[in-house]
């Protein structure tokens, strides 16, 4: 999903002629979906397809982005070393660039980057850091292609982990609110339709607010809590049910379970 997202924002975003984008899709029905959608996008089966030198390095320039299970991340990584690639870029949860590194021929870059589905328009934000060998040409050149699909941060890679339960994870956790405060609207009354139109709206709104205005998620909700009123009353059974703790566990979890993949 994170492959396909970050594919269709790049071409979305009109980066890159046809024909500078090669995907090795393994699966015949994602490599025929992303024929119908990207039109001069090549795609091929493996990598034993390539020809030799089809891949490029740093020094001209390019490189590859590994977007694979963590089971498969190595040895892809040792194929791609022995192909000539010099620079990759990876977006496999969990796994160091140290680790990555070690797949490679001595001095290949490695950029590790934690993006989120979002890229698929064009909203998303990602994360990236250096490897030992990454100088900040390399980091240009991955903010140059992740930049095309959101916003793009540096930090140092021990972040990389929370990062991953927060904000690779987020949009998961932000649709299962959607999906709660839509049934609840049901459950209160409303039309199932009405009720998907107020909370989207909702939800972008909020973000937006939250976006221009700079102001704290705290003042913000306060602004709009009177006291003794439906808000407040809405908000304390939250807060009785324990859904602030239930989001600090979700993200802690999810930071060692990405923690855990990388050992």
């Amino acid at each position: 999903m994170m492959g396909r997202a970050l594919i269709s924002g790049l071409v979305t975003q009109g980066w890159g002629a046809p024909g500078e984008i090669l995907v090795v899709e393994p699966d015949q029905t994602r490599r025929e979906h992303l024929a119908v959608h990207h039109e001069g996008l090549v795609t091929l089966s493996g990598l034993d397809d390539l020809a030799p030198g089809a891949l490029l390095g740093a020094e001209d320039g390019g490189g590859a982005f590994l977007v694979v299970k963590p089971d498969v991340a190595e040895g892809v990584c040792r194929r791609l070393g022995e192909m000539g690639v010099t620079r990759v870029a990876s977006v496999v949860a969990g796994l160091s660039t140290a680790r990555l590194e070690s797949c490679l021929p001595t001095g290949a870059v490695v950029i590790r980057a934690v993006p989120n589905t979002p890229a698929l328009i064009g909203a998303g934000v990602t994360v990236i850091s250096g490897g030992a060998n990454a100088h900040a040409a390399d980091l240009d050149w991955a903010e140059g292609v992740l930049g095309a699909v959101g916003t793009v941060v540096r930090l140092p890679e021990r972040h990389l982990d929370a990062v991953t339960g927060l904000s690779g994870s987020g949009p998961a956790y932000v649709y299962l609110v959607a999906e709660s405060l839509m049934e609840a609207g049901v459950l209160v009354g409303l039309p199932r339709d009405l009720t998907r139109t107020l909370v989207v709206e909702t939800l972008l709104g909020s973000a937006r607010l939250l976006a221009e205005t700079g102001d704290a998620p705290e003042t913000l909700r306060a602004a709009v809590t009177s006291p003794g009123g439906t808000t407040a009353a809405g908000l304390r059974a939250l807060e009785a049910r324990g859904v602030r703790s239930a989001f600090l566990e979700a993200v802690a979890a999810a930071t060692e379970r990405c923690r855990n993949l990388g050992r």
